[in-house]
């Protein structure tokens, strides 16, 4: 069974920096593409970014595509959110989400992942 653990949230200034990591445990991490999704209070659940299997076919929500970077690290067995020029509208907890699939596109919705983080809060203020 695949176990997801967010850790790196907090609370920043805008503008400033916070890097998220997810550990994976219970099957082989490269054969899982991954995702990152936030939900503020009040709203739907949103894609932020995700990554196949083998580090390919990275892609981002609009708004965070000049700010967000994602990464894995296969050895480790962990995936990465490092997020730049953070804005309040970046707000919500921030989930690592996990499907399998080493290659092609990871898909943007949450429904096509079936393993999933507790959650990390991130809290932006102006």
């Amino acid at each position: 069974q695949v176990q997801l653990v967010e850790s790196g949230g907090g609370l920043v200034q805008t503008g400033g920096s916070l890097r998220l990591s997810c550990a994976f445990s219970g099957r082989t991490f490269s054969d899982y593409a991954m995702g990152w999704f936030r939900r503020a209070p009040g709203k739907e659940g949103e894609f932020v970014a995700a990554i196949n299997g083998h580090g390919g076919n990275i892609d981002f929500i609009d708004s965070v595509r000049d700010r967000f970077t994602i990464s894995r690290d296969n050895a480790k067995n962990k995936l990465y959110l490092q997020m730049n020029g953070l804005k309040p509208d970046d707000s919500g907890v921030y989930y690592c989400a996990a499907e399998r699939l080493q290659f092609g596109v990871p898909p943007p919705f949450e429904k096509e992942y079936n393993y999933w983080g507790q959650g990390t809060q991130v809290t932006v203020s102006s």
